[in-house]
């Protein structure tokens, strides 16, 4: 398995199993949805939760460009962080492993630093309010992107650490992904779904397959080596 692929699946689970997690963050959003679909009716109500999971998908591909560019940038500046920025990569898909597993909260520093933008932001979110229309619903899911979560923060250094703007993109795409389902049927009254990706094992084998890939990102290296060793003999 290449580093990217390592890396998608982490993002992947990530979002579908960290899901709760998100939940927790973005329920007022997708309430508001929810409590209009009672009256308005699921076939005029989904096209909404469409646009406005779109918008937030599309927030996190633009984040994850961004800051792979950025990262790729400065690796390019300075070689030497090549190596240390692929064990923090691991590390880091090992902590988000660890959390999922066994329900840890580890990032809430991350996310006190992302509430002091989100203060900025949140105005301009309100603005959007009542979402009556398609262009507040994907205005909405742009800034929805930007909510303080220790869990996007996580896997956008990930994505950072793979140097390669579009591989980031791809990266944060996945994670939206897997956070997409949880996030469209609440938005839709359906939160029972969630319940679904809380049991217990689910997120233990999950958690642990994750611990997995970010031991083979560790392993990466040296991986590559003994093969292209066996290839020369």
């Amino acid at each position: 398995m290449s580093e990217l692929a390592a890396a998608l699946t982490t993002a992947l689970l990530a979002g579908l199993l960290g899901s709760a997690h998100c939940l927790g963050m973005c329920a007022g959003i997708s309430g508001l949805f929810a409590m209009h679909a009672s009256v308005t009716g699921l076939r005029r109500q989904l096209p909404m939760a469409i646009t406005y999971n779109a918008g937030r998908l599309a927030s996190y591909t633009i984040l994850g460009l961004v800051i792979a560019a950025l990262g790729g940038r400065f690796i390019g500046l300075t070689p030497a962080l090549a190596g240390p920025v692929r064990l923090a990569a691991g590390a880091l898909i090992i902590l988000i492993g660890l959390q999922i597993a066994f329900d840890l909260r580890m990032l809430g520093g991350l996310e006190r630093m992302g509430g002091a933008v989100w203060e900025r932001v949140a105005p301009f979110a309100k603005g959007l309010l009542p979402v009556t229309s398609l262009p507040h619903a994907l205005g909405l899911g742009l800034l929805w992107g930007l909510l303080p979560c220790g869990l996007v923060y996580s896997v956008l250094l990930v994505a950072a650490s793979s140097g390669e703007a579009g591989d980031g993109a791809l990266i944060m795409l996945a994670f939206g992904l897997g956070t997409t389902p949880a996030m469209l049927v609440t938005g839709l009254g359906a939160a029972r779904f969630s319940q679904l990706l809380q049991q217990r094992r689910t997120r233990l084998g999950a958690g642990l397959l994750i611990v997995g890939l970010g031991i083979l990102t560790l392993a990466m290296p040296a991986i590559t080596a003994m093969s292209a060793g066996a290839h020369q003999h």
